[in-house]
């Protein structure tokens, strides 16, 4: 074993991607890669995560591909490592106007994913290894201002009337709904914030080219043409039961805060509101009539401390928006340590991408991504679809 055997390989000390040079000349083969292992992954992958953090997305695919792997990581590549349609699946994606998004692109929501990278993840719980869309918009940057909307599958009107109007609500403020495209709560809120012309997303548990439910064919495409439609897993890929609560982590983490309206005692909202909890965002539950069980699970939540009850949209703005700082230190001088070194590493005039950055400022990709968000709060920089920039100020 010459490639990452048990002897070459160690896991990161800190989650994410390592640096490597990057070049257009390396961009194809490397999105090759990310196809490929999504594709035998599946879904969230704690093991081949590391993988990749320790030697790069190209050399993972490789030893994938070989089998040149520790024992302890085999299990998890095996069933389909031999399925190598990487090439075939960016065609048909381009075909039925879907794209790959993977770490190395600029609308990667490496700011939202954080909180996952720095999880002790189990199986549903790792970073995506990529991510499949389909819609006009940047993911990142229709996620920058959002809110999670989900609820129980069969609704009352009550929770349709309460969801109607806290979702105009927020769209009336310039949020992104953003829910899991289901039966209930999850399509009324879509559906909402698609009449008034407003910004949503919605998470799927399957492939992005397999409408889940089928029902909903037609509401996922109309989301499609004005908002995005996103999911972990490759074109093609049928829904399991293990994929919704793996779903479940990616609606909590492409928003700020987590809404539940109507919940029963065992739901799969409340699950999302878990995730809300662990990654360190606003769990927040709509109370509903005593009399009635759609809102059991709500109850619970909030008697429990699961979640903070909430009645209207100002409510969750409060919970949820933009903490009320002092204006941020504009100047050089405000930023030390790796903000600075990454901050220095970028020119004058032009943008880079995070890999770039890497390599140009000696310090690892987790660290360079963790350094982006700190760096643009204070002012100095900004990010466009060709990457971060320097930001002037004064004359």
């Amino acid at each position: 074993m010459s490639g990452v055997g048990a002897a070459s390989f160690e896991a990161p000390g800190a989650a994410g991607y390592p640096a490597c040079g990057s070049s257009v000349a390396d961009s194809d083969e490397r999105r090759l890669a990310w196809v490929y292992l999504s594709r035998v992954v599946q879904g969230p992958c704690a093991a081949v995560s590391a993988l990749i953090a320790s030697v790069g997305v190209v050399e993972a695919a490789r030893a994938v591909r070989e089998s040149d792997l520790p024992e302890s990581l085999r299990p998890a590549t095996q069933q389909r490592r031999g399925i190598d349609r990487a090439a075939r699946d960016l065609e048909l994606a381009e075909r039925i106007g879907a794209r790959v998004v993977t770490p190395d692109d600029a609308e990667w929501p490496a700011w939202r994913l954080l909180g996952l990278a720095r999880l002790d993840a189990g199986r549903e719980g790792a970073m995506p290894l990529a991510l499949w869309v389909r819609g006009p918009g940047s993911l990142s940057a229709c996620t920058e201002r959002a809110i999670a909307v989900v609820g129980r599958r069969y609704n009352d009107d009550y929770g349709a009337q309460v969801t109607g109007e806290v979702v105009g609500d927020l769209v009336a403020q310039g949020w992104t709904i953003v829910s899991g495209a289901a039966f209930g709560i999850d399509g009324i809120a879509h559906r909402v914030a698609l009449s008034l012309g407003g910004s949503t997303v919605a998470v799927l548990a399957r492939g992005v080219d397999r409408p889940y439910p089928a029902a909903h064919d037609r509401l996922i495409a109309q989301i499609a043409e004005s908002g995005l439609v996103v999911s972990e897993y490759p074109l093609g890929v049928p829904a399991h039961k293990h994929h919704f609560l793996a779903r479940n982590r990616l609606i909590a983490a492409l928003s700020d805060g987590v809404v539940v309206v109507e919940a029963g005692s065992r739901s799969g909202a409340r699950n999302t509101a878990k995730w809300a909890r662990r990654l360190g965002l606003p769990a927040l539950a709509i109370p509903g009539p005593v009399t009635t069980a759609n809102s059991v699970g709500c109850h619970r939540m909030i008697r429990e401390g699961e979640a903070r009850l909430v009645t209207r949209a100002e409510d969750i703005i409060e919970e949820a928006g933009p903490l009320r700082l002092s204006q941020p230190d504009t100047t050089e001088s405000a930023v030390s340590g790796n903000e600075a070194l990454v901050f220095d590493a970028l020119p004058r005039t032009g943008s880079r991408q995070p890999r770039e950055l890497a390599t140009a400022s000696g310090i690892a990709l987790p660290e360079v991504r963790a350094a982006l968000p700190v760096l643009e709060f204070a002012g100095l920089i900004g990010v466009d679809e060709n990457g971060w920039h320097r930001i002037r100020h004064g004359p």
